[in-house]
């Protein structure tokens, strides 16, 4: 049996002093914990950069001539042609796709030249008969010149009378004419031939000069022709060639401001397509001649150097400039590299570090110098920008530098 006073005096006694050092102990452990938390959550919360290279911005200074005018034109091609057929006929061979080279004298396409064949051997087997006849004329002439050559003998010897000898003499003549008519035939024959194989040489179409072909007219199995016939079922042009080392600007000027403009003239011209890219040239001549309707004047402008880029028919905008070397303007660029431009709707921009952090500003961009590009306005020297960081990056956002590769 279980003593009850013995276990009673087994108790631990509690006074007010332990109960109140435990629940102290408690508030300090949950103070610690709520700490620990708002710590934890203020550095999940905190703005941690994204990774970025910068690069320096650089200086140049430059000297622009003044621009007394701006135009617009077009670039156009001095040499282009669409080749035709000579002959009539159907094409069995085409040897072209847009945009390949050739070079001239390379056969471009072939028309069914069976017909052709057959009538260049009928007008060859004319030509040998014709010659034949004509042999064989010129042999019964010889004889009949012996023949009246003895005639003559023995007239004068009184053997034969006179009739005989006029008989000798005719039929030399006759033959003699005969001959001639022979030999006339033969050199028609030998035209014939001839006129015959240029054909059958027309229906291999060649490339009249070195250039690239820019469209396709005609396909194997059509008729082609010199001349337009049977409505739209013959063509007359079977590729297009343009000759791109003789590309060139014709833009019109308007007769008020043409005195502006004289050969020789430096120019910068900017196409369309690549409105950031310069390409200098110069003036080629003025057109002398005016459009009555639009009051203009034709220019003509040559590229200083061709360029890939450069495209027939694309619009181009040009800025004629001062020809004096008072009209030099000097001008300080901002050079950065290429892949710290971006495109933001429609304005260029770049990110320009400040401090911890990025800003967004919108550039004007200028020529492009190897894997540099001019910015004519919107930098200064000194400045950092972004040249490789995130796709997304936005004004204000907060970054991290690290060195370049």
């Amino acid at each position: 049996m279980i003593d009850r006073d013995r276990l009673a005096a087994l108790k631990i006694e509690r006074g007010p002093d332990s109960r109140r050092g435990a629940r102290g102990l408690t508030i300090s452990v949950v103070a610690v914990f709520v700490v620990l938390v708002a710590f934890a959550a203020a550095w999940l919360a905190w703005p941690r950069g994204v990774a970025v290279r910068v690069a320096m911005v650089a200086e140049r200074r430059t000297g622009d001539r003044a621009t007394v005018l701006n135009a617009s034109g077009y670039v156009v091609a001095r040499r282009r042609a669409t080749v035709a057929s000579k002959i009539t006929g159907k094409l069995v061979e085409v040897r072209v796709e847009e945009g390949r080279s050739v070079e001239a004298g390379e056969i471009l396409a072939r028309l069914d030249a069976n017909q052709l064949r057959a009538v260049l051997a009928l007008a060859e087997a004319g030509l040998a008969a014709s010659r034949s006849a004509m042999e064989e004329t010129s042999a019964r002439l010889a004889l009949a010149e012996l023949s009246r050559g003895r005639a003559d003998r023995l007239a004068t010897e009184g053997v034969i009378d006179q009739s005989a000898l006029d008989e000798a003499r005719a039929e030399v003549a006759a033959l003699a004419a005969r001959a001639a008519a022979e030999r006339d035939s033969t050199r028609v024959a030998e035209r014939e031939v001839a006129l015959r194989r240029a054909e059958l040489d027309d229906s291999v179409i060649t490339a009249p000069f070195s250039g690239v072909v820019i469209s396709k007219d005609a396909q194997p199995g059509e008729i082609v022709s010199p001349v337009s016939a049977g409505g739209g079922f013959t063509r007359t042009g079977i590729c297009t060639i343009v000759d791109m080392s003789s590309l060139e600007i014709e833009v019109e000027v308007n007769e008020s401001y043409i005195r502006r403009v004289e050969a020789g003239q430096a120019i910068e011209a900017r196409l369309d397509a690549y409105p950031d890219q310069g390409f200098p040239g110069s003036v080629i001549t003025t057109i002398p001649a005016a459009d009555r309707q639009k009051a203009t004047v034709l220019v003509r402008i040559a590229f200083d150097a061709l360029d890939p880029r450069i495209l027939p028919d694309m619009g181009v905008k040009v800025a004629f400039r001062a020809s004096d070397e008072g009209g030099v303007v000097a001008r300080v660029a901002s050079i950065v590299p290429k892949s710290a431009l971006r495109r933001d709707g429609n304005r260029d921009v770049v990110f320009v570090v400040a401090g911890d952090r990025v800003e967004r500003r919108a550039v004007t961009p200028g020529d492009t110098i190897g894997e540099d590009l001019e910015v004519r306005a919107g930098l200064t020297g000194g400045e950092r920008v972004v040249i490789e960081g995130p796709s997304d990056l936005a004004d204000g956002d907060a970054i991290t530098v690290v060195e370049p590769r």
